[in-house]
């Protein structure tokens, strides 16, 4: 793989705490079960905000069981690998 097929964008990583479950990570995933990826840090703020910002204002949502965190936005490294001889095959 060479660097050059690489490319840096923006995701939105999920984030829980829990003294049973401990700590939880994902990447957020929008419509189709795809990564919400964006390509700047402030798009994926602004997202933030806009769909998780409520979670700031509830305390109940933040303490247990539930032990959610505000999301965070994280650089995720996307890469378009090939498989030999699938070439053309959907």
């Amino acid at each position: 793989m060479n660097v050059a097929d690489a490319r840096i964008v923006w995701g939105v990583l999920w984030r829980t705490t829990t003294a049973l479950g401990g700590r939880d990570t994902y990447i957020i995933n929008g419509k189709d079960c795809l990564p919400m990826l964006f390509l700047t840090q402030r798009k994926a703020r602004e997202f933030i905000v806009r769909e998780y910002g409520y979670i700031k204002t509830r305390r109940d949502l933040r303490s247990e069981p539930h032990g959610w965190r505000m999301p965070i936005p994280v650089r995720v490294k996307v890469c378009v690998l090939t498989v030999a001889g699938r070439r053309g095959r959907a």
